[in-house]
């Protein structure tokens, strides 16, 4: 792939309104051409270059003042950065992923065969707190499932849509960009293209199946009309629907079912989906298959879920609890 095709396919950045310099000027290409990189050989999805994107160039800005390149840039430059974001207020997670950027960026220029010591090969990341995912009760994701009124095209694609959610542990966004070809409804299976462009394919189940052909047959029709969209999950104009969207539906739906709406969101079915695995037996590497982790080390904190469960139900019910 050139650098033409890799601009135009890669996310662009947003326009600055600072006046240009030749120093940021020089630094924004730098920018770009490594995560033009960045996406030709990992294919990271949009939000992750984004990230990156927004982390080097606020360091890149800091430096500018200086007289001092990124490439240039010492361990010393970067912990009296850090310093000065911690004095402002900015999270330990924040700092944490900024020095994941900064390690990304000098190893993608050690392999270019740039010289010099990389300065983030001593650097510690701060120690974050391993919060666990906090996954409803089964009865609390049976009540929202319930909650869309299925005599409506809108409400069947929303049951459908929430039974998919948990039925197959999707992330958002590989929710709102499955397209009608991905559904194999004689095999019960989704093919679902996660994050990196890992393709994995997940069993539906039957009670899902089951509302997912009713959409087909009776909402999706309807919603289409003379649209031709190849999205499986259409809005009412007929074309495919936002991440933002399906959030607002979610949300929408469990203030229906009577749970507080900051108590649901996407992810959070994601959650129940691994944990309500693990909690009825399921095999850990199982779970890690079905959520398309690249590392089991991401699916383990679900244990950890699980355990806790088990010693509130102990608790709760045991005797001597």
């Amino acid at each position: 792939m050139d650098s033409t095709t890799a601009r135009r396919r890669a996310p662009h950045a947003r326009a600055d309104t600072a006046p240009a310099t030749d120093a940021s000027i020089a630094a924004a290409a730098e920018i770009e051409r490594f995560l033009e990189r960045l996406w030709a050989e990992d294919g990271l999805a949009d939000r992750t270059l984004t990230a990156y994107r927004q982390d080097l160039t606020g360091f890149a800005r800091w430096l500018a003042p200086q007289g001092i390149a990124l490439a240039q840039a010492g361990r010393e430059h970067i912990l009296r950065y850090l310093g000065e974001r911690g004095a402002q207020g900015i999270k330990a997670r924040s700092n944490a992923r900024l020095i994941s950027t900064l390690r990304r960026y000098h190893a993608a220029r050690q392999k270019q065969g740039a010289g010099g010591a990389d300065p983030t090969a001593l650097l510690e990341s701060p120690k974050l707190p391993r919060g666990l995912p906090k996954a409803p009760g089964e009865r609390e994701v049976e009540a929202l499932l319930a909650a869309p009124d299925v005599a409506t095209p809108l409400g069947l694609r929303d049951r459908a849509l929430l039974e998919l959610m948990y039925a197959c542990g999707l992330r958002v966004s590989e929710l709102v960009t499955l397209p009608l070809a991905a559904l194999n409804l004689r095999q019960g299976v989704l093919r679902v293209a996660g994050k990196g462009g890992r393709e994995r394919l997940v069993p539906i189940g039957a009670i899902a199946l089951d509302w997912i052909e009713r959409y087909l047959r009776e909402a999706r029709p309807q919603l289409a009309g003379t649209q031709r969209s190849e999205a499986l999950l259409l809005t009412r104009r007929g074309t495919g629907m936002t991440r933002q969207m399906a959030w607002t539906l979610i949300k929408r739906h469990a203030i229906s079912a009577g749970i507080p709406a900051q108590r649901i969101s996407p992810h959070v079915l994601r959650h129940a989906f691994a944990t309500h695995l693990l909690n009825h037996g399921a095999d850990l590497r199982a779970v890690q298959m079905l959520l398309g982790h690249a590392s089991l080390s991401t699916t383990q904190i679900y244990t950890l879920v699980a355990r806790e469960g088990l010693k509130r139900l102990h608790a709760q019910h045991h005797p001597r609890g």
